[in-house]
């Protein structure tokens, strides 16, 4: 039975497809996992990918992928998967993930991946169901590839998830494990949110038992501002708190906010006009 706590890669014994049951999409997920090799271009403290490396996606295998997803989705739409497998008042498939174990934009074929995705969605006629969704920390909207490919995600109906964590570089640094200006990371955010609809989408914690400084959230409610400024339309704020273990070394530092703390921060974003959705 599928859980909120459990996101297992390997469940069905694929290569790039696996379902989880999702807080934030509110039902099944279908996640298409174009980093099997568990490498990414950052190394978040809170994540849960099993002996995460540096580096970026293989090669991809596009046929096999279609095969998965093909097999996934007759199980899923067409037997009686749902019912056996996720809980009462969450069996519904609502969407189609580019997520998985790395940065889904570092594979080359990503773009590729997106158009064949879309086009089984098209098939089993799930255009008006089932949400086409990247879920990104939108390091590589400077590649022209990266762009066609949320290009083609936006001509699907699609939605980018946006992966925002900080307001400050040293902060960025100690969250993400990577060194980023805040002026280059709300270009980019800016650059995805003009060519597909993005939500922005923050992870809060506290850090060795301190919640997030007042400090660091208004630079990253800075970050968010100077992202429209410059062009960008972004739909709203995806909060959401830690509700499984990091398997990383760095999640020593991480616990979860009190629901006080989480509603102080959501006030935070209201005040500014937007929108957010919480999943403590």
């Amino acid at each position: 039975m599928l859980t909120v706590f459990d996101h297992n890669r390997n469940l069905g014994g694929f290569t790039y497809v696996y379902p989880v049951l999702s807080r934030r999409a509110g039902g099944v997920s279908l996640g298409i996992n174009l980093n099997p090799n568990n490498a990414c271009n950052w190394h978040c403290a809170y994540c849960q990918v099993p002996n995460l490396t540096r580096g970026r996606a293989p090669a991809i295998d596009l046929d096999r992928l279609e095969a998965e997803l093909r097999g996934v989705l007759t199980a899923l739409c067409r037997g009686d998967w749902l019912a056996r497998n996720a809980p009462e008042g969450m069996r519904v498939l609502k969407d189609l993930a580019f997520s998985g174990n790395g940065e889904p934009t570092s594979a080359v074929a990503f773009a590729d991946a997106v158009a064949r995705v879309a086009r089984l969605r098209s098939e089993f006629s799930l255009d008006e169901k089932v949400v086409l969704r990247l879920i990104s920390n939108g390091s590589l909207l400077g590649q022209a590839r990266v762009r066609e490919g949320i290009r083609r995600l936006a001509r699907a109906g699609g939605e980018v998830w946006f992966k925002l964590d900080a307001g400050r570089a040293d902060t960025i640094a100690k969250i993400n494990g990577v060194r980023l200006s805040p002026r280059t990371v709300a270009r980019h955010l800016a650059t995805c949110a003009a060519l597909c609809s993005t939500w922005v989408q923050t992870c809060v914690f506290r850090w060795d038992d301190q919640p997030p400084a007042a400090a660091e959230l208004d630079a990253w409610l800075d970050m968010l501002g100077r992202a429209n400024d410059e062009g960008g339309r972004i739909e709203g704020v995806l909060l959401y708190g830690v509700a499984r273990p990091s398997l990383q070394p760095e999640g020593v530092h991480i616990s979860p906010l009190s629901a006080e703390e989480l509603a102080a921060i959501v006030g935070r974003i209201q005040e500014k006009g937007l929108t957010v959705r919480v999943s403590p």
